[in-house]
């Protein structure tokens, strides 16, 4: 369309949504633990529940926490990937929040209503850590796609990322 500026490529790796995907999984989890820190409840409850994704019938703390290391690990570094190529250079936060949305809806309303101890968490803080998961994600890329392009490796004279 004449006048209006042409789009300059972006170039999202894999290594870009590793990284992301790594960050958020360690930090998004901050709302609902403060939410159990400052109401008394307990702050494994989350992660106890994400263990019951792979174990759904186990009882022993043990055993579910190594299995909710794996789930968690696999559900951030795989949620990352779908979120990586649609974050913009400019604004990237509005993505962050609507894929963290977005994927709160999946996870607890489609998935989590199924097993008791996901349906047993209080919904807000878990919302939250699932907006703060897009918003690590989305701001780490758009920082790296920044950073990439302000070095010349996203060059307009050859396609982006190959």
């Amino acid at each position: 369309m004449p006048g209006r500026p042409r789009r300059r490529p972006t170039c999202v790796t894999l290594g870009d949504a590793a990284a992301a995907g790594a960050v958020a999984a360690v930090v998004s989890g901050a709302p609902s633990t403060a939410h159990a820190l400052l109401t008394g409840g307990d702050v494994l409850a989350p992660t106890l529940a994400a263990g019951s994704l792979l174990l759904p019938r186990e009882t022993r703390r043990g055993r579910l926490l190594v299995a909710a290391g794996l789930a968690h690990g696999a559900l951030s570094l795989g949620w990352a990937v779908p979120i990586a190529p649609i974050v913009p250079r400019r604004h990237p936060i509005r993505t962050g929040v609507a894929a963290g949305l977005a994927i709160a809806a999946l996870d607890l309303g489609v998935v989590g209503r199924r097993l008791p101890r996901i349906r047993a968490l209080p919904l807000w803080s878990q919302v939250a850590d699932h907006v703060a998961y897009g918003v690590v994600v989305a701001a780490i890329v758009a920082r790296r796609q920044r950073s990439r392009f302000a070095s010349g490796e996203n060059s307009l004279k050859r396609p982006p990322c190959c």
